[in-house]
């Protein structure tokens, strides 16, 4: 099943509108502008997502990364192989 589909009106700058018009079919207009708005508003929701984790991470708390990740991953992989 679809999305239920509603008209919305914007206001755009003109040259703007002017570019999208020479660029994009009539009838592709407003999916071009659709997936350009999905996409900035997940770039946001990430962005705010980052923003407010900031600092969650403290390196007190993982005391077994302080030789890296990588010899973390490794200890991980033999304790996983050894379970097997």
């Amino acid at each position: 099943m679809g999305t239920t589909v509603k008209q919305a009106n914007f206001l755009l700058p003109e040259d703007l509108l002017d570019e999208l018009k020479k660029s994009v079919a009539k009838r592709e207009q407003s999916k071009v502008v659709t997936e350009a708005l999905k996409k900035e508003l997940k770039r946001m929701k990430l962005e705010k997502a980052i923003q407010s984790s900031f600092g969650a991470w403290k390196h007190e708390d993982h005391p077994e990364l302080k030789k890296g990740t990588g010899t973390f991953i490794r200890k991980l992989r033999r304790s996983a192989r050894m379970s097997r």
